[in-house]
């Protein structure tokens, strides 16, 4: 089985690319954030000329996940049980499901914007609702498996300078303890080889020629617990996919499994 996560940023101004990879790389199960679509407005016809069922939380312009299945969709589970509102609303970003042997999530974490705003509050209350919901399933005997944009780079190899990141979020104490609560919850990082470079970046800005100077973040992640980390035979980010007109500032993560 093929599991991939990709942050494409808005999934009508990437169709016809996502399209064309889904096609190319044979991929089982895709994990999508930031579709940034209503509901109404999400290819569901596109998808499933492609044998895609889809599950999908999206409310309108912000935010929106989605989980993309050819091996089976069940126990779809729509947003973050127990989750926060941030601003009186309950935004879209989780979706679960069991896809053939695995059970998946989609998750599009709180980006915090500023340390001490109160969507920085707002994230770590989120990640202390996510690790609460998936506690059994990391325990359990099924793989499984919280894939997507996490907004935390876990380490400081994740970012391409330090420095440039002083009193910014994604590499703080706090988010990095949050994601640790995470792995403890019976989850392991599974990190993918880089098809360039020496570290697996997922996120390039695209100001001042991020991509092509390289300055990025890991920050897209795979979270498996044990049955799942001990299935997978290979991973790796598909930079090549982060090239070229129209591309979304992150690249795919792509999972080979062996269930």
């Amino acid at each position: 089985m093929r599991i991939a996560t990709w942050n494409v940023n808005s999934i009508t101004a990437r169709l016809p690319r996502l399209l064309a990879w889904l096609e190319s790389t044979g991929t089982d199960v895709l994990c999508l954030q930031e579709t940034k679509c209503s509901l109404e407005q999400f290819p569901f016809d596109e998808l499933r000329e492609l044998g895609y069922e889809a599950a999908v939380n999206a409310t309108g312009r912000w935010n929106g996940v989605a989980l993309l299945s050819k091996v089976g969709l069940e126990d779809v589970v729509t947003g973050l049980p127990g989750g926060p509102e941030y601003e009186g609303v309950l935004e879209p970003r989780a979706v679960s499901a069991t896809c053939g042997g695995a059970r998946v999530w989609s998750v599009y974490v709180p980006n915090g914007r500023e340390v001490g705003h109160e969507h920085f509050a707002y994230k770590l209350e989120w990640f202390g609702a996510l690790r609460a919901a998936v506690a059994e399933d990391a325990a359990g005997l099924r793989p499984f498996a919280v894939l997507g944009d996490y907004n935390v780079a876990p380490t400081d190899e994740d970012v391409w300078d330090l420095s440039q990141f002083e009193g910014a979020t994604h590499v703080t104490p706090e988010e990095r303890a949050a994601l640790a609560a995470l792995r403890d919850a019976g989850l392991t990082d599974v990190v993918p080889r880089p098809l360039k470079y020496d570290r697996p970046y997922t996120y390039w800005d695209y100001r001042q020629l991020g991509f092509p100077k390289n300055r990025g973040m890991r920050i897209d992640l795979v979270y498996g617990n044990e049955p799942f980390a001990k299935a997978v035979t290979d991973s790796y980010v598909d930079r090549e996919e982060r090239k070229g007109k129209g591309a979304s500032d992150h690249a795919p993560v792509v999972v080979d499994l062996d269930v």
